[in-house]
């Protein structure tokens, strides 16, 4: 661990933070496969961290590319798995081998602020009940194309919202309390051998179990990965929006926050009602304002989504954005429909080898 005795500067902000205290110990964990230039990055910005008492991990889940000489350029620990078995086997590995009272999780495509970590012990001295924290990417994403931006920045929309406690876990920056993160066995490594929901997953269990898990809009990351198109609807189907919701229906609850907020699942209903309305005015033309009608809702729905773009981008980027929001809308409908039929295969299945075993 590094000297704990450095002070932190005064922030331009209404949270406090505080400086290392005896009784938070901050251990970081950073798993990586391959992408030896954004783990330089991270690795840089938790150099200029203004909190000096943790310690940084760099997990490495069977990397081909050369991963130990960067870590060792920063005087950092280093473990290496073989693999790829997914962060979550990788973030598991790492916990079992730090000193901590606190876990950080940071993913290799992540730059902290220099506040973040500081912010993430303040917040656990000030309230000891506190399990878990997670803070949200920043509103200046790294990579300029549009794919990126808009979906890094919907990411910190979503979490600009939703400040305060909340019943999910976030890893790509997010803290948890070492003895919570063990006693419920960390991440599910048999459901998620991929990246996927598997922090989601684990905060879903802290959450019912009585522990308290908060979001703080003053933590912030950035965040450097390239979205195209197609990667972001393939994430945003199969490795987030079908498991969300089979997680949500073996859990028996909806979340309310986040992603599954009240007015998400209304806008996802529109669109639906929308396409049918619009398809079936070209045989019954007066359907053509129930369809004008039903768009204009959507849209009045989520008008502070759309006006948090213009502020940050303007009306150019806002209106690209708005064909972006309605796909999102359509697809998850179809994580909906996809996500409900495998979890009553699976628990017909289930229920079947239960009766004839």
């Amino acid at each position: 661990m590094t000297d704990k005795s450095t002070q932190i500067q005064p922030l331009t902000s209404d949270k406090t933070v505080a400086a290392p205290s005896d009784t938070t110990t901050l251990s970081v964990i950073v798993p990586v496969h391959n992408s030896v230039h954004m783990l330089k990055r991270c690795l840089d910005a938790l150099a200029q961290s203004e909190y000096k008492g943790f310690e940084v991990l760099v997990i490495d889940d069977g990397s081909t590319e050369p991963i130990e000489p960067i870590v060792s350029e920063y005087g950092h620990r280093y473990m290496r798995i073989e693999g790829p078995n997914g962060p979550g086997v990788a973030r598991n590995h790492a916990a079992k081998h730090v000193s901590g009272t606190h876990l950080v999780f940071v993913d290799a495509d992540v730059c902290i602020h220099s506040d973040t970590l500081g912010r993430f012990a303040a917040v656990f001295d000030a309230d000891p009940g506190v399990a878990s924290v997670i803070g949200t990417y920043d509103d200046e994403p790294d990579d300029p194309n549009f794919v990126s931006q808009y979906k890094n920045l919907f990411h910190h929309y979503v979490h600009q919202d939703s400040d305060g406690p909340v019943t999910t876990f976030w890893a790509g920056c997010g803290a948890m309390r070492r003895d919570v993160f063990l006693q419920f066995g960390g991440f599910d490594e048999q459901r998620y051998r991929r990246p996927s929901i598997e922090d989601i997953d684990l905060g879903a269990r802290i959450s019912e179990a009585g522990h308290r898990i908060v979001l703080d809009q003053s933590i912030r990351c950035k965040h450097l990965k390239r979205w195209t198109l197609t990667n972001l609807i393939k994430t945003d189907v199969f490795d987030r929006g079908i498991p969300w919701t089979r997680l949500m229906l073996r859990s028996g609850a909806i979340n309310q926050t986040l992603n599954t907020k009240w007015s998400q699942r209304v806008s996802v209903v529109l669109v639906y009602l929308t396409i049918i309305t619009t398809v079936a005015a070209i045989c019954w033309p007066g359907l053509w304002l129930v369809a004008a009608a039903m768009a204009v809702l959507v849209t009045l729905i989520n008008f502070d989504f759309y006006r948090y773009f213009a502020a940050r981008r303007g009306l150019w980027f806002t209106l690209r954005t708005v064909p972006m929001h309605w796909l999102y809308f359509f697809y998850c409908g179809v994580c909906i429909l996809v996500g409900t039929i495998q979890h009553r295969l699976a628990r017909d299945s289930d229920g079947h080898a239960t009766n004839t075993g």
